[in-house]
């Protein structure tokens, strides 16, 4: 018979006082696994081997205090990311500052009550489940993003140098760090529908025929069919990216022959950080180019495949480029 698992987040509570770490058991004990700690010591040692969801923590405490109890957990690569509650007595302003400035995420003062200390409990759990769950999906987007290049003889590199380029051009384009940085995210999927190109086609080492390249330009339309219409935003916007990254500013990309400001904005500007890494790296079939005479190529290109702001763009935050660039070469 397979043993029964708690599955309940596991919390670390940590206080001096058994009369407390009993009240705080009775109000927790139902929804949580509880461990406990006396001293800060202890409670770093349980931090690290346990790896508790959640800590909540006393500050006024003999030996190591709860701030700098805070403070070390916080330094450790082990344990900085277990959030901590301050449960106290202390509640002024300054005591309150000084928490947030060793890294805690909430207060609870004392004598605590049972259903604030449930809701904080919860409304915290809540908060990291939804960052594990970020970060899972764009390790997935990656990851596919990295498995649609190597598949196109490609290395993975190319997918991460791509989408720092097209963050750099964003910020310089005027867009916001929190879009700009959801356009990193999503900018690896971009060729992601090369995965539903047959090798002959995709792989092929001389020039396609016509029935070759139309192809070779579904893999637009097959992206976004991988991708879907998600109510992600994220992944919404990923989708934009796949379908429209080969339309041309003029009106003669692919697949809907859209011009200018019709084309999303984002679709823009990883056309321009897509075409900016095809060209500096080395292929099977060609020799990388150098750095002027890909940006040569660009600036010849502007008002034509490119939007001629973004080209502007692009020549400012070109320093920013050729740094990760050389951090981000091909073995």
């Amino acid at each position: 018979m397979i043993p029964h698992r708690d599955s309940r987040p596991t919390l670390l509570i940590v206080d001096d006082e058994p009369i407390n770490l009993q009240v705080l058991r009775q109000i927790l004990q139902q929804d949580y696994q509880l461990i406990f700690a006396r001293d800060g010591e202890k409670a770093l040692a349980l931090a690290k081997s346990e790896q508790p969801q959640l800590i909540l923590l006393d500050i006024m405490m003999p030996g190591l205090t709860g701030l700098e109890t805070c403070e070390r957990l916080k330094q450790n690569s082990d344990t900085q990311n277990i959030p901590v509650i301050f449960v106290t007595a202390l509640a002024d302003d300054r005591d309150e500052t000084e928490g947030f400035a060793v890294g805690c995420v909430d207060y609870i003062t004392k004598p605590v009550s049972a259903p604030i200390v449930l809701a904080r409990v919860k409304s915290q759990l809540s908060l990291v489940s939804a960052k594990v769950l970020r970060e899972t999906r764009l390790q997935i987007i990656q990851r596919l993003g990295r498995a649609a290049e190597y598949k196109d003889n490609e290395t993975g590199l190319h997918v991460i140098r791509m989408s720092h380029y097209a963050r750099e051009i964003a910020l310089a384009a005027g867009m916001d760090f929190a879009d700009a940085e959801e356009l990193f995210n999503a900018a690896p999927l971009h060729d992601v529908g090369k995965m539903g190109i047959p090798d002959a086609v995709l792989q092929k080492p001389g020039k396609l025929t016509p029935d070759e390249w139309e192809v070779m330009k579904s893999h637009v339309l097959i992206g976004a069919e991988i991708i879907g219409d998600d109510d992600s935003s994220l992944l919404k916007l990923a989708n934009r990216v796949a379908l429209y990254h080969h339309e041309k500013w003029d009106g003669t990309g692919y697949p809907h022959g859209l011009a200018g400001e019709a084309i999303p904005l984002e679709a823009r500007i990883v056309a321009l950080a897509d075409v900016f890494d095809a060209l500096t790296s080395k292929r099977p079939y060609k020799e990388p180019w150098t750095i002027e005479d890909t940006t040569n190529y660009i600036l010849n290109e502007s008002n034509k495949q490119f939007d001629p702001e973004l080209v502007k763009a692009f020549q400012i935050a070109l320093p920013k480029i050729i740094e990760i660039r050389g951090g981000l070469l091909d073995p």
